[in-house]
């Protein structure tokens, strides 16, 4: 069946093909099968009849050669008045029915492209259903293509199907998901009438192209994929759409955030990270070194928090989507914040796999908006989904897992991660295989300055958690050795008591909804500013799938007000959300803020005073 909601974007894209469709003309030669007028159809005027029979012999000669020569697809046609309201078309057995309003539009027009379009969608796609059900297709049954629509196998569902289809943002028609079939009848039409759908879906184009060994003239594509980053003022300029050419990502690797004691990270964090080559560079090895370009795909909830609820993280009610991030972001983030070490594990594929896996991330990131649930549906099982569907090859390697570690095992049980990049550590830390938790860092400083006075706490936790005023005697007598490691630590107990205090206030103004005031306010407009960076459809009302040259100017307006937008809620939220805190919290914070004032002065008074000893004695040596 087909439904065609009434909208002006779709009018609008109606317009698209009709020039083209104006070249197809006369009728179709060696069809074995035929179009015949249904019994019992109301009789049409002449000049319907001739715009019924343009109309089936120019659809008919845009189909495949492998669809037109297909045996036992005999069709009766009718063009009826009573079809439920914005139901276009039915395929019930070998009958199509179609809406009589749309013959009619084409017999007064002509060929015009919008009338022309439409009627020839709505026939196309009830043609496509009759071939679906036949045994020469089949297409909707298909795994692989199931697997690309966005109805994939759960890890816990003993290969059953997902119900839901989350990839719903960017649809040519909504009605695509509401079953495998209407998907293939949908996408149908736009392979064949639409000549953006290569560069707007090229998996989907390259597996219809595959099954009928056959694919219709087709626009020319750009040679990068866009992606919009989440974090646009981490990287230089601040620019948040990324136009990335597969061409210059040199590699693919896992990269996997160890676990620590949270009960949500337990088991670890899955994510990929794109080798991308600094411009000017050859695509080599020495790609490695060029950090400040590197970037991390990872699926996570959309809260904004370093933590999350248990509950809502078990029930699916976070949104879960496809994070662009910046790699030193990253590492940043795990290691200092979080105190995980990152692994980052190379994955055996070629460039033509690797190039295949970016489109797909990409069509995931522009359509993608699936429910977070700690159990099946987390970024394990996101990051294995993204793999089978993006690598084919992958699909028999029972990688299947819900946990981060195990789906580790099985990438390199499987031997598609060398996981021997590991080893030796030192090595693996010189070449970026590895990146350790700050936590061994600030251990080596704690005792640099254990050495030099005898502090109150012999474990890094316990002193970042130690009252700020209790360790303000120890660094104001502090040397310039053990000062140093102490300013960092400083630092450190800093930034770690702004991430707890964030957290504290986003609960509270969430729980407490009624409470309005200007810091509430702002953390609303914030969390608003993230979601629409974090799902980039938002940021285009028209248009499907990936978007295209036409489209890129106003997203990047779009996407780059947002970011610089995000950044200055941040910096009002750090200053209104002081005076919502509790008075200790305000205590703590200020203690830290002048602990690390007061540390910086002894530091630069122990230098200028070092500066002048040198000084004397170099004039006394003279």
């Amino acid at each position: 069946m087909r439904v065609r909601p009434r909208s002006a974007a779709r009018a609008r894209r109606l317009l698209s093909m009709g020039v083209a469709l104006l070249l197809a003309t006369g009728a179709v030669h060696g069809q074995p099968w035929r179009i015949d007028t249904a019994p019992g159809t109301p009789p049409l005027d002449a000049n319907a009849q001739a715009a019924s029979a343009q109309l089936v012999d120019m659809v008919l000669a845009r189909l495949p050669p492998a669809w037109r020569a297909a045996e036992g697809l005999d069709v009766q046609l009718a063009w009826r008045d009573d079809l439920p309201p914005q139901v276009h078309g039915r395929a019930v057995g070998d009958r199509v029915l179609l809406r009589r309003a749309l013959l009619d539009a084409v017999a007064a027009d002509g060929l015009d492209a919008r009338a022309t379009r439409a009627a020839s969608a709505a026939l196309v796609h009830e043609l496509a259903h009759r071939y679906d059900s036949s045994p020469h297709g089949g297409l909707s049954r298909d795994p692989r293509l199931r697997d690309l629509a966005g109805w994939p196998r759960p890890p816990l569902r003993l290969g059953l199907r997902a119900r839901h289809n989350a990839m719903t943002d960017r649809r040519p028609d909504a009605y695509e998901t509401a079953s495998p079939a209407e998907f293939v009848a949908v996408n149908l039409e736009h392979f064949l009438l639409d000549p953006e759908y290569a560069c707007r879906r090229p998996a989907l184009h390259g597996y219809f192209a595959a099954h009928f060994a056959w694919a219709p003239p087709a626009a020319d594509c750009a040679g990068d994929l866009p992606f919009v980053e989440a974090e646009p003022q981490a990287q230089a300029g601040g620019e948040a759409l990324l136009e990335l050419d597969p061409a210059r990502v040199w590699a693919v690797e896992y990269l996997f955030a160890e676990g620590n004691a949270q009960p949500m990270s337990r088991w670890g964090h899955s994510m990929l990270r794109l080798v991308i080559c600094a411009p000017g560079r050859l695509p080599g090895p020495d790609c490695r070194y060029d950090l400040a370009h590197h970037r991390v795909l990872s699926f996570r909830a959309f809260v904004d928090d370093v933590q999350i609820s248990s509950l809502r993280g078990l029930t699916g009610r976070y949104p879960a989507r496809l994070f662009v991030l910046p790699l030193d972001q990253v590492i940043d983030e795990y290691t200092r914040i979080e105190l995980r070490g990152l692994q980052s594990i190379p994955l055996r594929l070629s460039p033509g796999e690797i190039a295949t896996l970016l489109e797909r991330a990409a069509s995931v990131h522009w359509s993608y908006d699936g429910r977070y649930r700690f159990v099946d549906n987390n970024c394990a099982v996101e990051t294995w989904k993204l793999l089978d569907a993006g690598v084919p090859r992958l699909d028999g390697a029972r990688l299947r897992s819900i946990t981060p570690n195990g789906l580790l095992r099985r990438l390199v049980r499987a031997g598609i991660a060398d996981a021997a990049v590991l080893d030796p550590p030192d090595r693996a830390v010189r070449d970026g295989y590895y990146f350790p938790s700050a936590d061994r860092e600030y251990a080596a400083l704690l005792a640099v300055a254990h050495a030099a006075q005898p502090l109150p706490a012999r474990d890094v936790a316990t002193w970042l958690d130690l009252d700020p005023d209790l360790r303000a005697p120890w660094l104001a007598q502090a040397g310039p050795r053990d000062g140093a490691a102490l300013l960092v630590l400083e630092h450190a107990a800093h930034r770690r008591l702004e991430v707890r205090l964030r957290d504290v206030l986003k609960r509270r103004w969430r729980l407490a909804a009624a409470e309005q005031d200007a810091a509430a306010n702002t953390l609303h407009a914030l969390l608003a500013a993230g979601d629409g960076l974090s799902r980039p459809a938002q940021l285009l009302d028209r248009g499907y799938g990936l978007p295209q040259q036409a489209e890129r100017a106003t997203l990047r307006g779009q996407a780059d007000a947002l970011g610089h937008r995000l950044q200055a809620l941040r910096d009002a939220l750090e200053i209104q959300g002081r005076a919502a805190l509790s008075m200790d919290a305000q205590r703590r914070l200020a203690a830290t803020e002048r602990n690390l004032a007061t540390l910086g002065a002894r530091l630069r008074e122990l230098h200028r005073a070092s500066g002048g000893l040198q000084l004397d004695r170099i004039q006394q040596s003279d």
